[in-house]
């Protein structure tokens, strides 16, 4: 059987799924494209030394023209989508990098985009893979803690030191744009995808725009918190941000009727597990470091979770019952996303809890077309609501040509 033939949009973040594809036995490298020329070169370098024919693309209506089956989307943030629709549209299976919409508009087209094509499209969310919590998944499907009850999800990086390398100096930058709370699948993807439950509601909160920031362009909430209920009841608070913390924290916890669950907030890489026995209050507690339930997967990124995403990706495109299982598909993906959207609706709203629709239902999502709410200008359009907590977007020009600077020079922020 040939590989499937993959492209990747986006150089940079791009580059672990690159790496990975090199020496996939199912799938090939066939084309990049990256408006930064500079990572296109080194890109063509490393083909060249691998006697890897690669096409090398600047723009994406070039890109889309290339052979491929499929393409794994690792460009900016809040862009996903609509390249998502039209690759969908032209018959390439989609994985998505973190996020999947910028609105509540984009989640019913690309949904729309999914089901009349009928290719995989998968989202990356690659904290759902690390060694913790793909162990939480599968102990919480097994019942080994009872049913959810509360959950925490803690994604906590203060970026600083790196915003001159991963904004550019760019006022426009989605970073220096975003909402404090839509970036919250790093958060809260995790709990979602161990339980399987369904959000309903969400209501938001955040921090003010604090100096260390707004110095290097940033006009967002420092840190956001949404505080969601899920189907069944249970409560989960997701919370992300640059707060002050090193090492950062990435951080989830599960309580539930038979026990509880969490990883170690200073030990990467262990869960602690409590379950209870017949008496209240009475129980046993361990203490582990999960196996990766695939060798070899620990010299991948971000803790060898990165590996995951592309793996089940390809698995489930042809045709793989594990690749099924384990790839996060379009209605899960927005469980995890839209929650971050709404939080920033809610926050805008003076704290009102917003009801989160199931795009699963083609009635309940049609009530959300046209909604293009969002920080950011070119989307939003007269429903532009400013990232900024007091509505204060004034950064001199002289703040991001300093950050340029310092990208060029290879500073820390």
């Amino acid at each position: 059987m040939a590989k499937l033939k993959v492209g990747v949009f986006g150089a940079a973040r791009g580059r672990t799924m690159i790496n990975l594809l090199y020496d996939n036995p199912d799938a090939q490298l066939v084309a990049v494209c990256d408006k930064y020329k500079p990572l296109l070169d080194s890109c063509a370098e490393e083909a060249k030394n691998k006697g890897i024919k690669l096409g090398l693309y600047e723009s994406f209506d070039d890109f889309i023209q290339h052979d491929m089956d499929a393409v794994v989307l690792a460009n900016y943030a809040h862009e996903h989508a609509p390249y998502a629709i039209r690759l969908l549209d032209s018959g390439r299976h989609v994985m998505s990098e973190v996020l999947t919409v910028a609105t509540l508009d984009e989640g019913v087209r690309l949904v729309e985009a999914v089901e009349r094509s009928g290719k995989v499209y998968a989202y990356a969310e690659n904290y759902c893979y690390f060694n913790t919590t793909a162990e939480m998944r599968h102990r919480y499907r097994r019942g080994d803690v009872g049913e959810l009850v509360h959950a925490e999800g803690e994604y906590i990086h203060d970026c600083s030191s790196i915003w001159p390398q991963i904004t550019y100096g760019e006022r426009n930058h989605w970073r220096n744009r975003m909402s404090s709370t839509f970036y919250c699948t790093h958060s809260l993807g995790p709990i979602i995808f161990a339980t399987g439950l369904r959000p309903v509601s969400v209501t938001g909160f955040e921090s003010p725009n604090l100096p260390f920031m707004r110095n290097l362009g940033y006009v967002g909430g420092t840190h956001g918190i949404e505080l969601v209920q899920l189907e069944n009841g249970a409560t989960v608070k997701s919370i992300h941000g640059g707060l002050k913390r090193e090492p950062g924290s990435i951080n989830y916890q599960m309580y539930c009727t038979k026990g509880s669950m969490e990883t170690d907030r200073w030990e990467g890489g262990k869960l602690h597990v409590y379950i209870e026995g017949e008496r209240n209050c009475v129980g046993e507690h361990t203490a582990y470091r999960p196996e990766f339930v695939i060798e070899g997967a620990e010299g991948s990124g971000h803790g060898g979770s990165d590996f995951f995403t592309m793996h089940y990706f390809i698995r489930k495109i042809l045709g793989d019952p594990v690749g099924e299982e384990n790839s996060i598909d379009v209605y899960t993906a927005l469980d995890m996303c839209v929650p971050g959207i709404l939080a920033f609706r809610s926050i805008k709203n003076g704290g009102e809890p917003q009801q989160v629709p199931d795009f699963r239902d083609p009635a309940e999502r049609e009530k959300y077309r046209g909604d293009t709410f969002c920080s950011f200008r070119e989307i939003a359009g007269d429903m532009y609501a400013s990232p900024s907590p007091d509505d204060n977007e004034d950064v001199p020009d002289s703040v991001y040509e300093e950050v340029r600077r310092k990208w060029l020079a290879g500073e820390p922020g």
